[in-house]
């Protein structure tokens, strides 16, 4: 005998930390932005607080819902309408996540080997991006034409060209600031009419030197650097620049290929390893790894978040 239906249980958003901590302080935070995070996050984007006005309403059927109706059944439910912000909204962002997952291997990702590299720049630079955030978009060039060179020197023909799908993050494990690229790209290039000729073995340290040529190409044109400080960095024993190279993804690995999908666009934070002490007003985070945890004033806390939500209409995935 079949398990009947489960039953549609609406999601009760006031109930999470993350959600007091943000009604509880968002007025405040608009309010000190200016002295107290300005110098580290930029100046104020007045977007952002409709991103957190829209996000206090969602999920709540006082603003607004659809009432569903079963064919079969005739079970009616209310279903209230939801934000569909991005980064901000656990919820909305997670249905975002698990839709680019399925869509990415149905309709995006061609059936021949692929890879997952990383590219990451030093923190002296990171400030650049911060302030100036179409820079992001550049780093995302940078990227995307230094795997296009590299494999592209496997071949001899001119016309090849890789496949990729290219994400932005912004944040590291405890929120600071830190853009890097992600890219699920061919593993080798394709010649036209179907035919793709996979690469050698990739060498990080060339990928390395090219990523770290084109990035100081790109700031120095756009007046970010001097010619000074590139000689500076240009020294450095240890330049900061980094790709990581994750193994051969073959075709029939289609759960990896979803799982790294959905993992390249994540949310900049996890709801379970958040509490919330309204007493104190102090936000407690917990590492990825369980191993290590940091204490952030409530306003310090909305103030990190509120630095990795996109501006409006700024895409933060491409594909190539």
């Amino acid at each position: 005998m079949l398990d009947p239906s489960p039953v549609n249980r609406p999601r009760n958003p006031h109930s999470s930390a993350y959600y007091r901590c943000v009604e509880d302080h968002f007025e405040t935070f608009e309010q000190v932005y200016e002295d107290r995070f300005e110098r580290q996050y930029g100046f104020f984007r007045s977007y952002v607080m409709k991103v957190i006005y829209r996000y206090l309403d969602c999920g709540d059927l006082h603003n607004g819902f659809a009432r569903v109706k079963c064919r079969d059944c005739c079970h009616v439910y209310l279903l209230a309408f939801s934000c569909k912000r991005r980064y901000f909204c656990p919820s909305c962002h997670q249905k975002r996540v698990v839709e680019f997952g399925e869509w990415l291997c149905r309709e995006v990702i061609k059936l021949v080997p692929h890879r997952h590299f990383v590219f990451s720049i030093p923190k002296i630079l990171r400030r650049y991006f911060l302030y100036d955030r179409k820079l992001l978009s550049e780093l995302r060039r940078c990227a995307w034409e230094t795997l296009k060179v590299y494999l592209r020197s496997f071949v001899s023909s001119k016309d090849a060209v890789p496949g990729a799908v290219i994400a932005i993050q912004t944040f590291g494990d405890f929120l600071g600031f830190n853009p890097h690229c992600h890219i699920l790209c061919t593993d080798g290039c394709f010649l036209g009419r179907g035919t793709f000729r996979v690469a050698h073995t990739i060498v990080r340290k060339e990928l390395e030197e090219i990523f770290r040529h084109k990035v100081f190409k790109m700031l120095l044109c756009k007046g970010k650097i001097t010619e000074d400080l590139l000689s500076m960095l240009m020294s450095w024993r240890h330049s900061g620049f980094n790709v990581f190279c994750g193994p051969r993804i073959y075709p029939r690995e289609e759960t990896v290929m979803e799982n790294l999908a959905r993992y390249i666009i994540r949310a900049s934070f996890s709801q379970e390893r958040m509490s919330y002490v309204q007493e104190e007003g102090i936000v407690v985070y917990q590492s990825k790894d369980g191993k290590e945890r940091k204490a952030f004033d409530a306003l310090e806390w909305l103030g990190a978040i509120c630095s990795h939500v996109p501006g409006k209409g700024e895409s933060r995935h491409w594909r190539e």
